[in-house]
């Protein structure tokens, strides 16, 4: 599974509306300023939230964006298949099961990347905005709340080489 750029912003932007759910409509240049967004991009993104029901724009002076659901009822394969597509490495799922009856000596591959699919689009399916933007973070599979990890500067490792870049 791979998210595009398009997809980043589009969970950055659903997760400020849900932080500010209570507060109406948010302006554009507001979500752009507080997520660090393109506003030209950002308007493109959220016209496709818009038609696909997930977001609702109101007009005038105090006009904008917000979420036309509860952050507990958005989920995040919804908005990953919204703007990435399917969640599969390849295909959807009824091609990987496809994949898997008729090509035998790499059903096993196939069923792997099903697996992995199943796996990703479970977690997806049960975690909503609200649980992206709860003080205590999503949760594990069990459960369990994810242990809070030590950040050594902010920005992400970076692998060059088959070496971590430090």
């Amino acid at each position: 599974m791979k998210i595009s750029q398009k997809g980043l912003y589009a969970l950055q932007a659903m997760m400020m509306l849900a932080r500010r759910h209570h507060e109406g409509a948010i302006k554009i240049r507001e979500i752009a300023y507080e997520e660090n967004l393109p506003e030209k991009f950002l308007e493109l993104i959220l016209l496709e939230l818009k038609n696909a029901r997930l977001v609702e724009s109101v007009r005038g002076a105090n006009g904008g964006y917000q979420l036309r659901r509860r952050p507990e009822d958005i989920r995040l394969s919804e908005i990953m298949r919204l703007i990435d597509g399917p969640l599969a490495p390849f295909g959807d799922a009824e091609q990987l099961r496809s994949l898997i009856d008729r090509d035998l000596p790499h059903r096993s591959l196939y069923q792997v990347f099903l697996d992995v699919r199943d796996a990703a689009a479970a977690i997806l399916e049960n975690t909503t905005l609200a649980d992206l933007i709860s003080s205590s973070g999503p949760r594990t599979k069990k459960g369990k709340r994810r242990p809070e990890k030590k950040e050594k500067g902010s920005v992400l490792p970076m692998v060059v080489g088959g070496k971590r870049a430090e």
